[in-house]
C-alpha cells in the first residue's frame, strides 16, 4: 500500500512541511527507517535521529521547533503519537479488510450464524448456536464453543479459546492463547480433608473496545458473570477469577492477578506482577504500583498504593527513606550510648 504526505495529511489532519507527493509503502523507527517509509517523533530523546534518518515522511508534534533544517517531508500534527498510532490502525483495518470468508479444514456447526463479511481461518471450530457479527475476524486454531455471541469488528488470533455462553461486544480485540470462560477456581473443603468442584455455571461478558493481551485467562462466573468493562485493556499472561469485576478504561499490566469478586472501578491502573485478593472493592481512578499486594478495599479515589501489603504510596516512600537510613541511624545510636555511658561513669565517679 502507498501513502502520499498529502494522504496522510488528510487523515491525521496534519499540516505539510516539504512535498507534498513524496510517498511511502511501509512504517519504521526513527533510528532505523529508510527511504519509503513512514515515521515520527514523540520522544525528546530521539530528536537526533530527525536530522539523519532516512526516513521520506515523519510525523512530528505541530509546537516543535526545529535545530537544523531536515531533508524529510514533514506532517505536524497535535499530537505525534496518537497520530501515528490512529495510523498504524487504519492500515491494520485496511489488511484487515482483505481477509474475508471461511478457510478449510474448519468446523462450523450448522446452527451457528455468521455475517457475510466473516473471516474464519483454518483448524477452527465454531460451537452450535454460535452468532458472530459483521467484519469479525476468527484467526486459525481458535475455537468458540456452543451459544457464545460476539460482535461487529472483533479480533480473535490465533489459538484463542472461548468457551460456551460467553459474550464478546462489538470491537473486542484478543490475542493469541488467551482463554476467556475457563472454570474458575471452586472448591469446597470436606470433612475427609478432599475438595469437592465447585460447578461454574455462569459466564463471562467482555464489552465494547476491550483489548486482552496473549495467554491471559479470564474465568467464568460460578453464577451470575465475570465482567470487563467498555475500554478495558489487559496485558498478556493476566488472571482474572471468577465473578471479577473490572470497570470501564481500566489498564492490567502484564503478570498481574485478581482473585475471585473482587469488584475494580472505573479508569484504574495497575501495574506489573500485582496481586489483589477475593472479594474487595477498588475505587475508580486508582493506581496500584508493580508487585503491590492488595489486601483490602481502596475506598479513596484516585489515590496510589505500593509495596506488599499495599499502603498508601506517598507513606510508602517515607517509610523506605527511613529503612535505607536505618544503618546510619544504629551507627548514630551507638556512638550515643557511648556517650552517655561514659557520662553516667564520670557522674559515678564524681
Amino acid at each position: 500500500m502507498q501513502f502520499t504526505a498529502a494522504q496522510i495529511a488528510l487523515l491525521v489532519n496534519g499540516k505539510i512541511e516539504g512535498t507534498a507527493d513524496v510517498a511511502v509503502t511501509s512504517f519504521g523507527k526513527i533510528e532505523e527507517a529508510q527511504a519509503g517509509q513512514l515515521t515520527f517523533l514523540a520522544n525528546p530523546k530521539y530528536e537526533d535521529y530527525l536530522y539523519t534518518t532516512s526516513a521520506s515522511i515523519a510525523i512530528i508534534n505541530e509546537g516543535y521547533e526545529l535545530r537544523e533544517p531536515v531533508t524529510l517531508t514533514l506532517v505536524r500534527v497535535a499530537d505525534a503519537y496518537t497520530a501515528f498510532a490512529q495510523l498504524l490502525s487504519k492500515y491494520q483495518e485496511m489488511v484487515s479488510q482483505q481477509m474475508k470468508g471461511i478457510q478449510e479444514p474448519s468446523h462450523i456447526a450448522p446452527s451457528a450464524k455468521l455475517a457475510e463479511d466473516v473471516f474464519v481461518g483454518a483448524f477452527s471450530y465454531i460451537g452450535e448456536n454460535v452468532t458472530i457479527g459483521a467484519g469479525t475476524k476468527v484467526y486459525p486454531s481458535s475455537y468458540i464453543g456452543d451459544n457464545v455471541t460476539i460482535g461487529a469488528n472483533c479480533i480473535l488470533h490465533p489459538g484463542v479459546k472461548i468457551y460456551h455462553d460467553c459474550v464478546l461486544h462489538n470491537h473486542v480485540v484478543i490475542h493469541a492463547g488467551t482463554v476467556v470462560g475457563g472454570d474458575g477456581f471452586g472448591f469446597a473443603p470436606q470433612a475427609d480433608g478432599s475438595f469437592k468442584k465447585v460447578p461454574q455455571i455462569g459466564n463471562v461478558i467482555i464489552e465494547d473496545h476491550v483489548e486482552i493481551g496473549a495467554n491471559t485467562t479470564i474465568d467464568r462466573a460460578t453464577i451470575g458473570s465475570t465482567c470487563i468493562r467498555a475500554g478495558a485493556k489487559l496485558d498478556n499472561l493476566i488472571q482474572i477469577a471468577h465473578n471479577v469485576e473490572i470497570g470501564k478504561s481500566t489498564v492490567i499490566a502484564a503478570q498481574a492477578g485478581v482473585s475471585g469478586s473482587t469488584k475494580i472501578g472505573n479508569h484504574v491502573l495497575i501495574g506489573g506482577q500485582a496481586g489483589l485478593v477475593g472479594h474487595i472493592q477498588i475505587a475508580d481512578g486508582s493506581k496500584i504500583n508493580a508487585q503491590s499486594g492488595v489486601s483490602k478495599t481502596l475506598k479513596e479515589p484516585y489515590s496510589s498504593v505500593t509495596g506488599s501489603p499495599a499502603s498508601d504510596y506517598t507513606s510508602a516512600l517515607r517509610s523506605q527513606a527511613v529503612f535505607r537510613n536505618l544503618p546510619e541511624l544504629e551507627k548514630r545510636i551507638y556512638e550515643l550510648e557511648k556517650i552517655i555511658k561514659q557520662l553516667v561513669a564520670e557522674k559515678v565517679g564524681a
